[in-house]
């Protein structure tokens, strides 16, 4: 399961703070790891001029870490999105973010009726509102200001079903059975996944420079990648058919390591992600690859067959942190 985040969503002076804190404060209590992310428009000084983490900044370092046996802290001398953030922290059951109010992760909207700014976004896009307004109107669940309590019940509910989810797969027997999405709201999702094809450097070369006698090994490879992504649900038994607004691959050859790179960029406007169809092409891609070339070398091995990126959908944006091969 991948680590829950809600976001926090207000104008300045509505107390959003306090209820973060009073909320971490609860969760760490019911034993719940929390991590946070704040966003600051306005800047901020967390390393102070004189002090050695400013001084090696200040000299041209574009990243200073500082660590002592209790704490670490990374500065670094530009922005860095909510994904890598995110990336970050480890550790954590759920994380809070305070700010990225156009991040596309579930979110609390906040007012105070003592501004008189109201919310950073109409009440319905929240999946709960916090306020002390009872003017506004909303079909969103609805907390006080200092219901604290009733947020991290929310809060741990959420969790609990998003944890759950990841077994939907299983119906009350234990058996398999297609997730039902049909109450899920619609959202803009791509995903790219990624493969290699290790070959000889004799089925290199052929393949370089087209002499393989089936044919055009990458451009073959190409459509049948694009043929197996619109097929996904044929092939994955519990996967939902999804109305693609887009399949793309990208072939090439790896001198260095003797491969064929294999990447597939799958998007859609749905209630379930596209990573299986991305996975899919891949991977249909690197069987074409061999069987196209299977008469020239029969150890051929596919590998690395992996989920590269994603975005949209209740559990967020995933970056992959790629390794060095």
């Amino acid at each position: 399961m991948s680590v829950p985040v809600f976001g926090f969503s207000a104008y300045s002076g509505t107390g959003k703070t306090t209820v973060m804190e009073q909320v971490i404060r609860r969760l760490s209590e019911r034993g719940i790891r929390v991590g946070v992310v704040k966003h600051d428009r306005h800047g901020f000084g967390i390393d102070q001029p004189g002090k050695d983490s400013w001084r090696h900044a200040e000299a041209g370092a574009g990243t200073v870490v500082i660590t002592s046996p209790e704490k670490t802290a990374w500065i670094r001398s530009d922005g860095e999105s909510l994904e890598a953030c995110l990336g970050r922290i480890e550790g954590a059951d759920v994380i809070l973010v305070e700010g990225f109010k156009h991040a596309d992760i579930p979110r609390f909207g906040l007012s105070r009726k003592a501004t008189g700014k109201g919310f950073t976004e109409p009440p319905e896009r929240f999946i709960a509102v916090i306020t002390d307004d009872e003017d506004v109107q909303t079909a969103a669940p609805r907390f006080g200001l200092e219901d604290y309590d009733g947020i991290t019940d929310f809060i741990v509910k959420e969790i609990q079903t998003m944890a759950a989810e990841d077994f939907t797969h299983f119906n009350d027997q234990g058996r398999a059975r297609m997730v039902d999405v049909g109450e899920k709201t619609p959202t803009s999702r791509t995903a790219v996944a990624a493969g290699r094809v290790l070959v000889n450097r004799e089925t290199f070369d052929l393949i370089r420079s087209g002499g393989v006698k089936k044919g055009d090994v990458l451009t073959v490879a190409q459509v049948a990648g694009i043929m197996a992504a619109k097929h996904t649900p044929d092939w994955i038994p519990m996967c939902h058919p999804v109305p693609l607004n887009g399949a793309d691959l990208r072939l090439w050859l790896d001198e260095e390591r003797l491969s064929v790179e294999i990447e597939a960029t799958a998007r859609c406007d749905g209630k379930t992600g596209v990573e299986m169809e991305a996975l899919t092409a891949v991977s249909c891609a690197a069987l074409t690859v061999y069987d196209m070339c299977k008469a020239v070398q029969r150890d051929m091995v596919i590998t690395d067959i992996r989920l590269m990126q994603k975005t949209g959908g209740v559990h967020g944006d995933y970056q992959r942190k790629e390794e060095e091969a």
